[in-house]
């Protein structure tokens, strides 16, 4: 089931308060604004990760998210973003461009510099994340694409990316439940689809041809990404398991700016404060959060987190309001608690109340 994040399971005083929580976890630090302030608030993410390349949808009220320049500097994150509406309208300012979306429109945007992303309706849009140099196109080219919109109904290559992603979009359950291969696969399909397309915008062939060394670096990351857990994970097991040489594994890895060992700490590092941020987690030890990806030994886990984050996980976890409940005053099931439920959700500020069983109730 991909993940889910609904304001619906908090207090209308604290639903838009945790939407900008929300946003800023999953995509990128922003600014967000509702027009009707922080009043009772309706919105949904949905998503799920496929390699290096994530999919989620958003289902949300009018509001207005803004990467300022500030949090540019502050959080780089070194991708790009394509915004595919399927309803309702929306505006992208980035770059002294403007593209007005309407359903089946999409648009292309670099999370390194600032933009703006506004809806004044409720609305439907998937989203996807991916590395800079996923497309294999010269990024100085790709520059000058940024929020232009690619209308869904002009022909072309352009046409068939929003019915695509749409139907992504409405499968996304089926997709993760059938196995990394599957999504893999279905990744592979995205990039090329998508790197086609701009390319023939921008009228020329894609600097990196051989889409055979991409569908390998997603099929090992993906690999990566599933076996995170383990913590004797290793070079040798991941090219072994893609039937290529140790040296072949380190030169991709090379290729793409980092190192195979690299990426296993940035990706286990990146879930463990997830998880630390993370409402839904905030009864979990910070031990177990960390044996949980790959850390079995607190000290080590913790010396690493600190060097990668400035503070230890606990004061991470405290910093985002989400220490552990008093004794006696957590929720259903902890110790000091009562019998165990598990309707319950963990606020923001570190609380919890019962909660109905929203887990089949629609947008």
């Amino acid at each position: 089931m991909p993940d889910v994040a609904r304001t619906l399971d908090l207090p209308p005083g604290q639903r838009f308060e945790y939407w900008k929580h929300v946003l800023s976890d999953t995509f990128v630090p922003l600014e967000v604004s509702s027009p009707s302030g922080d009043a009772d608030f309706r919105g949904r993410l949905r998503g799920c990760e496929l390699g290096s390349l994530r999919l989620i949808e958003v289902r949300a009220e009018p509001h207005t998210a803004r990467r300022t320049a500030r949090l540019v500097k502050v959080a780089p994150a070194g991708c790009y973003k394509i915004g595919v509406q399927l309803r309702g309208t929306s505006v992208l300012i980035q770059d002294g461009r403007e593209a007005m979306l309407t359903p089946g429109d999409f648009t292309f945007y670099d999370t390194d510099r600032p933009y703006t992303l506004a809806f004044s309706n409720p609305h439907r849009m998937l989203v996807l994340v991916f590395p800079r140099d996923m497309l294999g196109l010269p990024q100085p080219r790709l520059a000058g694409l940024t929020a232009t919109r690619l209308p869904g109904e002009a022909g072309g290559m352009a046409s068939l990316v929003g019915p695509f992603l749409g139907k992504v979009a409405d499968l996304l359950d089926e997709v993760d439940t059938r196995g990394l291969g599957v999504g893999v696969r279905l990744a592979g399909n995205v990039v090329d689809l998508l790197g086609t397309v701009l390319a023939e915008r921008l009228d020329c062939a894609p600097a990196d041809p051989d889409t055979a060394h991409r569908a390998l670096m997603l099929q090992i990351t993906a690999f990566i990404e599933e076996h995170l857990g383990e913590a004797d994970l290793a070079p040798a097991q991941i090219a072994a398991a893609h039937h290529i040489s140790l040296r072949q594994l380190h030169k991709l890895f090379h290729a793409s700016g980092t190192t195979v060992a690299g990426w296993i700490r940035q990706r286990r590092l990146e879930h463990c404060g997830h998880d630390l941020r993370d409402p839904r987690c905030a009864t979990r030890s910070v031990a177990a959060v960390g044996a949980r990806w790959g850390y079995p030994d607190p000290a080590h886990f913790s010396r690493l987190f600190k060097a990668t984050y400035g503070v230890g996980p606990r004061d991470y976890r405290a910093s985002h309001g989400l220490a552990a409940p008093a004794r006696g005053t957590g929720p259903p099931g902890l110790p000091g608690a009562g019998p165990r439920s598990p309707n319950f959700v963990i606020l923001p500020n570190g609380q919890w109340r019962q909660l109905p069983d929203r887990r089949h109730r629609p947008f």
